[in-house]
Formats: C-alpha cells, sequence, structure tokens
C-alpha cells in the first residue's frame, strides 16, 4: 500500500489476550486460583452461542497466535499510521459477576496491554476496559487509564452489563469521560439474551447480534440524551455495519412522535423546536459526538454517506478476528476503488474521523 494513497488509522483492532501474563499482574491470590483450579477463564465465555458449533471461517482468520510482532508486521505491510486495539475474551467482560474480579481484571489488562503494546511503538494504541460493576471503581480507572497510561478512552459492551448503557447508574463514568474528552467506545460480541438464544446455524447469530446490540445501546444514549449531557464524549458503535443506523432513524422519529416520554426530572433527550430524532443525531454527528464503524466492502457505505454525511463513519479492520492481512488489504482496497464516494469521503473513513474520535 502506498503512502500516496493516503495515511490510514485502524479504528478497531483486536489483540488476543495473553491469560497467563494479564493474571502475573493482578493480586497474587489469583495466581494462586488458577494454579489449583486450571479450568477457570480471566473472563466469562462471550456466550453459549459462540461454542459447540461447527462452522468454516476464511483461512488465517480468528489466528489465536497473534501477537505483538505479528500485529505490528501487519501495520507495516499494509502500511497504517495507526490501531487503536479492543479486546476478545474481554468483550465479555460485563458478564463477570464478581466487582472486586472485574476490578482487578479489568486493571491487569489494561496494564498488560499498556506494557505489551501501546510501549512497543506509538503506532499501538487502546482503549480501556472499565470495571462496569462498580460505577466508582470505572471512574477511577478510566481516569488513570487515560492520564497515566495513555488509553483513548474507554470500551462498553453492548450487551452483558447490569443496566443499559445509558442508565443513569453510569453518569458518573461519563462525567469523568466529559471531563477528560476521550472516547466511549461501545462494542458488540455477546450475543445471548437478544432473542436467539436458540437460533442456528450460527450466521444468523453473528449477523444479527452486532446490529442488534448496537442499536439497543444506540437507543439508549440517544433516548437518554447523553450526547447533550456530556458534550465532550465521543460515543462510538463499532463491529455492527452503517445499515442498522438506517432503521433507527426511521423508527427512532416515528416511535417518538408517537410515544414523547413524560420527563419531570429533565432526564430524556430534548429536541429543539421543529426537530425530529433524525434530526438530533445528524446534528451531533456534524458537532463530532457520534461515530459508526465500518468496515471496506460496505454496500451501503455511498447512501449512509448521502444521507449523514461522511463525518461519523470510521474504517475499522477486525483484524485478526474475521480477517488476515490479505482480507484487510481487500478491504481497504474496496474502500479506495469505490466510486460512488468522494477522495474527500475517503480520507475522512480511512483516517480523519478516527483522528477526531480519538483525540490524536
Amino acid at each position: 500500500m502506498s503512502d500516496a494513497k493516503g495515511p490510514i488509522i485502524d479504528a478497531d483492532g483486536h489483540i488476543i489476550e495473553n491469560t497467563k501474563e494479564i493474571i502475573a499482574l493482578m493480586p497474587p491470590a489469583y495466581a494462586k486460583k488458577f494454579a489449583k483450579q486450571p479450568f477457570l477463564t480471566l473472563f466469562p465465555p462471550l456466550d453459549h452461542l459462540h461454542y459447540c458449533n461447527l462452522h468454516d471461517i476464511p483461512e488465517g482468520g480468528f489466528n489465536f497466535n497473534t501477537g505483538v510482532e505479528e500485529w505490528f508486521g501487519m501495520l507495516e505491510e499494509i502500511g497504517i499510521e495507526k490501531t487503536v486495539l479492543y479486546p476478545t475474551g474481554g468483550l465479555a467482560m460485563g458478564k463477570i459477576v464478581n466487582p472486586d474480579w472485574a476490578i482487578d481484571a479489568t486493571r491487569a489488562y489494561n496494564d498488560w496491554l499498556h506494557k505489551t503494546y501501546m510501549k512497543r511503538s506509538p503506532k499501538f494504541n487502546a482503549v480501556a476496559l472499565l470495571p462496569m460493576q462498580s460505577p466508582d471503581a470505572a471512574v477511577e480507572e478510566l481516569r488513570r487509564a487515560v492520564k497515566e497510561l495513555g488509553m483513548r478512552g474507554a470500551m462498553l459492551p453492548s450487551t452483558g452489563i447490569l443496566s443499559h448503557v445509558g442508565h443513569e447508574r453510569y453518569w458518573p463514568i461519563y462525567e469523568e469521560a466529559n471531563r477528560l474528552g476521550c472516547a466511549i467506545a461501545i462494542h458488540g460480541g455477546a450475543h445471548s439474551g437478544l432473542g436467539m438464544d436458540d437460533l442456528y446455524p450460527y450466521a444468523g447469530v453473528h449477523s444479527l447480534g452486532h446490529p442488534y446490540g448496537q442499536m439497543i445501546a444506540f437507543a439508549s444514549v440517544i433516548m437518554n440524551g447523553l450526547p447533550d449531557r456530556f458534550p465532550n464524549v465521543k460515543f462510538a458503535f463499532l463491529e455492527a455495519g452503517v445499515a442498522w443506523l438506517f432503521l433507527c432513524l426511521e423508527r427512532f422519529d416515528r416511535s417518538y412522535f408517537t410515544h414523547i416520554q413524560n420527563d419531570p426530572r429533565n432526564k430524556y433527550i430534548t429536541l429543539r423546536p421543529k426537530e425530529k430524532v433524525a434530526d438530533y443525531i445528524a446534528r451531533h454527528i456534524d458537532e463530532g459526538r457520534l461515530f459508526v464503524g465500518c468496515e471496506g466492502e460496505e454496500p451501503d457505505i455511498a447512501y449512509a454517506i448521502k444521507r449523514l454525511g461522511n463525518k461519523p463513519f470510521v474504517f475499522s479492520s477486525d483484524f485478526p478476528h474475521e480477517v488476515n492481512i490479505e482480507g484487510c488489504k481487500h478491504e481497504i482496497e474496496e474502500l479506495r476503488e469505490n466510486t460512488e464516494i468522494t477522495a474527500a469521503d475517503k480520507h475522512a473513513v480511512l483516517y480523519e474521523n478516527a483522528k477526531r474520535l480519538y483525540s490524536f
């Protein structure tokens, strides 16, 4: 990939956690526990749907031997300037029941990620895991991760946490993110509890799980008016494509018109005169508060840009999950060769929007 084609920031890549190394950074009682009970895992399973299910994946995808050097080689070969790293097993952190375990695990994960990746190269950036089971502790960990470890914000799972992401219990976390001016990125991966618990083949679950989770999270953020309440926070909704957003734009307008919520304590969305919910979303996109992840082969990216402009969309490699290096190259080339969008659109999606989202 020639630099002449323009710079790239990968807004959503994934690490493969080294459980032993992370446990070594936790209080000693954990190492003793794992030594006695080796069947334990640092994070709970994503769900029951990922397991006991035979299906093929693209060759080279989900390479669980991918470590820091493999990741660095990928960035160098493709010509990606920066990547922002997300977890794999840690996508299920919201399912941890014990709050002390959640506090210790997320702190150790963040320390390990900083030590292993971020210190390796400035190409590696990351978002923190937070112990959402204890909002006060999550506030402290967000502050530490951003100010001491240099992380770009935090990841929240779209499913699995105690309450929907816009719930008041989490507002202290967003207040801290507002002070820091950082990203709060919502990411799917755990697909149970969405009405598909006995659905198979698995492709149906995979195709719907991410957008279902993001639509619920997006509704919670928008209908609770979080972009107005926390104007310095940049909310991102990742790894679900762009098509789910059209459904929200249509359904939110109609449903809000017919079901305007009583709001005696000024807790929910407040529209300006003659403004629709879709207008509210477009306004906050334009003001840099809402972002949506996309991949290179999005069939509706041109329509999405026509509908909302090019400001919200950020390119996500998803490496090394469904894609290998060749797959990632292909995704980027597909976007660059898309004749329905302009050069300015491509630059925004591949670089400029992620730069704004993560405050580079």
